[in-house]
């Protein structure tokens, strides 16, 4: 399974200390030039930083066509990251794209690339047995304390549907 990250839900999986989730789910997770930068250049994130930096299951990739990536963000306001991730996506036929922003994930499902933001990761975490219920709400009580935007609605169907 070939499967491209944004940074929002690394970010996401940071907070919540679970980053074995998405190399026990996936095996490798690719990580476009801008969506790693975000990840590492920012110097008030060094831990941060060095859990991407040391992680081997993340593979950094590079795009191919830097004029669609542009064509991309002028035509709809993404950003460099998301919008390369979902370029790489789309150009390498990836079987999955992660990524949380609304705009984002309305691009991406309007260029049918199959999609999952990190609530939808933590739900075949418990599915599959990695993560309890118990555990699976503290993560999203983790990740809504700390700002992450989890509506209402996603959170009440998330909690509805654990095992």
């Amino acid at each position: 399974m070939i499967v491209v990250s944004d940074a929002t839900p690394i970010i996401s999986f940071l907070k919540i200390n679970r980053l074995d989730i998405l190399e026990t789910l996936f095996g490798e997770v690719l990580l476009p030039d801008a969506v790693y930068e975000e990840l590492t250049s920012n110097l008030n994130f060094q831990v941060e930083a060095d859990k991407v930096r040391s992680c081997d299951f993340f593979k950094r990739v590079s795009i191919a066509n830097s004029d669609t990536v542009n064509m991309l963000m002028r035509m709809t306001g993404l950003d460099l990251g998301e919008s390369e991730a979902i370029v790489y996506s789309d150009e390498n036929k990836c079987d999955l794209l992660i990524v949380d922003e609304v705009r984002a994930r309305h691009v991406a499902t309007t260029m049918k690339l199959r999609i999952s933001g990190t609530i939808g990761i933590l739900t075949v975490a418990n599915e599959k047995g990695l993560l309890c219920k118990a555990d699976a709400i503290e993560c999203a009580r983790i990740l809504r304390l700390s700002k992450r935007h989890i509506s209402e609605a996603l959170l009440n169907s998330f909690v509805e549907n654990l095992k």
